[in-house]
């Protein structure tokens, strides 16, 4: 639990925030491999980076207190961090997925974890009665993203881990699209939270890391050890940028849900626009649960234009927001799921789960609204088939 009653402070002061030896009010960059021994057995309580790194070991610190954990693991990509997690299971597990994720948990899931006989089934986890009826023996975790990549579904975190845990299956929720600022998974019952920290967390686009927080010492002890043994651990300069971009998250996504607010409302009412996806819409599918357990609708918007537009064109003629992959940056980033983010799933798969060909993702950066708008209205205008 944090030391710190609102969440705005905890991301300023959370942790170990301040350097003990020299009062440094930011802890500085411990640029090390290893660490002098006073003596056999006699260590100043670190031995060598991959192990631990009081750099690295601010931002878990950190990370843990936000989201509410026992302990925090910091690693060098989202994707590090997943895998440590899956580390946890055994030949012949089973995990449920939401039934649209990050295509790069897909094809962790698909390509690597099958080799070692871990096997995933895509599960709807927005309705309960369906969830419960995919669980059979041999399913042991359930990864959570809510809002959903791309599709931005919301599930009940708090209903869906009442369900899994009445079956002794292990709740991980990627709360990437939210963060600890907007949505807290171990509040609602989650037992292991995992970060892409890359998007809103670093938040400038400048630093590719991951995070996981655990809600038990059991799980704690055990990921210490993943984390140790395979050794994918974040660096001492990056855990840095990290903590700095972390001390501005509130006042950045208060802007970029505005800002995100502002764009789905505008496209919702636009007359080239077939479907918008967003959770802080009334109509949105799952408007009412996300209200009960996030602060807001987030920063991320799916959006499908009619077949009369060219998104080809569209991506083309913008000027303001960058086509790339990634999100959750200060500068706004627009992208084509199906061959970008998403190109990883099967075309099938993505039929199924409704992720089209003109399925377009907007992060919504924190530049004025006015000019991101005006840059899509022109793209939109330039994209029209007449």
């Amino acid at each position: 639990m944090s030391k710190f009653t609102n969440t705005e402070t905890a991301l300023i002061h959370g942790g170990i925030s301040i350097d003990e030896r020299t009062g440094a009010v930011n802890v500085p960059i411990y640029q090390t491999s290893t660490y002098k021994q006073d003596g056999l057995g006699k260590m100043r309580g670190y031995e060598y980076s991959r192990t631990g790194n009081p750099t690295r070991e601010a931002l878990e610190a950190l990370i843990a207190e936000l989201e509410g954990g026992v302990a925090g693991f910091a690693f060098a990509s989202g994707m590090a961090a997943l895998t440590a997690v899956l580390s946890l299971l055994h030949s012949g597990d089973r995990v449920l997925i939401s039934s649209n994720v990050y295509g790069g948990t897909f094809r962790l899931l698909n390509k690597v974890f099958d080799h070692f006989a871990i096997n995933y089934t895509i599960a709807d986890t927005t309705d309960l009665e369906v969830y419960e009826s995919q669980i059979t023996e041999d399913v042991k975790a359930v990864i959570i993203e809510s809002p959903a990549n791309p599709l931005m579904t919301v599930t009940d975190i708090k209903a869906v881990a009442e369900v899994s845990h009445k079956h002794g299956l292990l709740v991980i929720v990627d709360n990437t699209f939210m963060t600890p600022y907007l949505q807290k998974p171990l509040e609602l019952g989650a037992d292991i939270v995992v970060h892409s920290a890359t998007k809103y967390l670093g938040g400038h686009s400048d630093v590719v890391s991951g995070l996981a927080v655990v809600s038990t010492k059991e799980l704690a002890e055990q990921i210490a050890f993943i984390q140790n043994s395979t050794g994918g651990v974040l660096a001492p300069f990056d855990s840095f940028l990290l903590i700095r971009g972390i001390k501005t998250l509130a006042v950045r996504m208060d802007r970029h849900v505005y800002n995100a607010q502002k764009a789905a409302e505008y496209l919702s009412a636009h007359k080239a626009v077939k479907n918008v996806y967003y959770p802080g819409l009334e109509s949105s599918q799952g408007y009412a649960i996300n209200r009960r357990q996030a602060k807001n609708g987030g920063s991320m918007i799916s959006f499908e234009l009619h077949e009369n537009y060219d998104i080809r064109v569209f991506f083309e003629s913008l000027e303001l927001v960058s086509l790339a992959e990634s999100l959750g940056g200060v500068e706004s980033l627009v992208c084509h799921p199906a061959t970008m983010t998403h190109a990883s799933i099967p075309a099938d798969i993505r039929k199924k789960v409704g992720i089209t060909d003109g399925l377009i993702r907007l992060s919504v950066g924190i530049e004025s609204i006015e000019d991101i708008l005006a840059d899509i209205e022109q793209a939109i205008a330039k994209a029209e088939i007449k």
